[in-house]
């Protein structure tokens, strides 16, 4: 064998494991224990536009394991519709399937959001996810951008955190063209808040979460203004030009959907509290008034809350002109008392499981209540309507059985009652709604409650002209004057 040979032999030899290695087959796993692991959960775009245009973020996929993973699918969860684009391993796609990775490799993940900052149609902020199917497991990655430029608060970054927002007793004023949108939980601490007409707040729901001392963690609902402390709110809203609370979500779909964000919480102890010409719409709740709290409500709606509309907790809240309904809960929910006076206020309560008004003076500690806490509850309604599909519209909860810990009157009140008045509930009612007219299905009060039109019927509604006159109240939720001597029931008057 020549030297040259002998070389060439000598080198195939030392080759020879090397083919052996690549010509044997990739070993794969697919056990669902062997998951992929990302360098993060949410891939956030910071950039708030100011004119169109679009950014590009990118995070890593792991395998952490000592054999192959197949990905059967990669994929936006909103397919075609999605505003984002995804390029994976190099190659553009919104959805690719058989992606492999070797053991302890990765890959990169590209995406792109392209936003029109003009375009009232786009969200304010733009979630997606990226799924992985893998294995019999589903995973995601979140995709984050901002849609429209508004001013954010507490922060871009706000889902799932609280943050306090304070100005040692001195004042904020929402007033930009630009809408606020709030994206986290908002706590107004050593501030008033005041918000002046025309303005549009946005709250982007979610849910929370935190790890308490014990390392437990706790879940909570994200997307509310809670004032604490030395918070105030003040909203001067006008009839032509109301503030409007809502959820972030503008979508034609979402118009009507419950439950988007948490509410506005007004906390024990904090005072002087104002809001007029007002919409709150969507949430969870609407407005929640603590323990000696107190809010004077003029001329607002809060509608279309999963659960209820108006709730005081052994607190102080004055209403006039004020429409509550689609309410799931109560309309209007009065808890342990309280100091309570409604004037021409209409709370509609159809095609949901609660009535229109709760009232109590108590809190209960343990299932049966045979434990509980109670406050002293005076409250006031007149000429106002509590109606709604249901049988009963009224729930009174009377823990002390006395008078004085119980004080209630309706004088001039549209309401609709069957069981409440039976001899084993409360008999006396009628003793405590006077004048009053309890109604039924059969009688006409409203235009058209299918539609939400609230506005009384013209021709035949039973409030036209039912209530008296309240010095200072001359005009209704639209700016319509009352009539001097003979006004109607309710937040709407009758124009003909």
């Amino acid at each position: 064998m020549t030297r040259t040979l002998l070389t060439a032999y000598r080198y195939c030899l030392l080759l020879l494991p090397l083919f052996l290695a690549f010509c044997q087959k990739e070993k794969f796993t697919s056990d669902p224990a062997d998951k992929l692991e990302f360098s993060t959960d949410t891939l956030r775009f910071d950039t708030v536009f100011t004119q169109l245009g679009s950014a590009t973020r990118f995070f890593k996929i792991y395998n952490r394991h000592n054999k192959s993973i197949r990905i059967s699918k990669i994929y936006l969860e909103n397919g075609s519709n999605s505003r984002f684009n995804l390029n994976v391993d190099g190659i553009s796609g919104d959805k690719q399937e058989n992606l492999e990775i070797a053991p302890n490799d990765s890959m990169y993940v590209f995406a792109e959001v392209t936003i029109n900052p003009n375009d009232s149609i786009s969200p304010f902020v733009i979630v997606e996810n990226v799924i992985f199917e893998t294995n019999e497991n589903v995973q995601k990655v979140v995709l984050e951008a901002f849609g429209q430029n508004a001013n954010y608060f507490p922060s871009r970054f706000g889902a799932g955190a609280v943050v306090g927002l304070g100005c040692n007793g001195g004042e904020i004023i929402w007033n930009d063209p630009k809408p606020y949108v709030i994206y986290g939980v908002l706590v107004i601490d050593s501030c008033t808040l005041r918000i002046a007409k025309g303005t549009r707040v946005y709250i982007h729901g979610g849910l929370g979460k935190f790890v308490d001392g014990e390392g437990i963690t706790q879940r909570y609902n994200d997307g509310f203004i809670a004032f604490v402390g030395q918070g105030k709110l003040i909203v001067e809203g006008e009839l032509a030009a109301p503030v409007i609370f809502e959820g972030d979500r503008l979508e034609p779909e979402f118009d009507e959907e419950a439950g988007q964000w948490t509410g506005l919480w007004l906390q024990q102890g904090t005072t002087g509290h104002s809001i007029n010409h007002c919409i709150i719409r969507n949430s969870i709740i609407g407005v929640r008034v603590d323990s000696a709290a107190d809010l004077t409500l003029r001329n607002t709606q809060i509608y279309n809350t999963a659960s209820s509309g108006l709730i005081g907790v052994h607190a102080k809240i004055t209403a006039e002109n004020c429409l509550f309904h689609s309410n799931t809960g109560f309309g209007i929910q009065l808890e342990y008392g309280g100091d309570y006076d409604f004037k021409y206020c209409t709370v509609a309560s159809y095609g949901v499981d609660g009535e229109a008004l709760r009232m109590g003076n108590a809190l209960c500690l343990d299932q049966s209540c045979g434990n509980f806490v109670s406050n002293k509850l005076q409250a006031r309604f007149q000429n106002s309507i509590l109606f709604g599909s249901r049988a009963d519209q009224i729930t009174l909860f009377d823990r002390l059985d006395d008078p004085s810990q119980f004080d209630y009157q309706l004088k001039n009140c549209i309401v609709r009652v069957r069981d409440l008045i039976k001899d084993t509930a409360y008999p006396d009612f009628f003793d405590h709604c006077q004048p009053c007219l309890n109604a039924d299905s059969q009688d006409t009060i409203f235009v058209n409650t299918n539609e939400y039109n609230f506005r009384l019927d013209t021709l035949n509604s039973i409030a036209n002209r039912y209530a008296i006159p309240v010095p200072g109240i001359d005009k209704d939720l639209e700016g319509k004057d009352r009539d001097i001597l003979m006004p109607d029931a309710g937040c709407f008057e009758i124009e003909f």
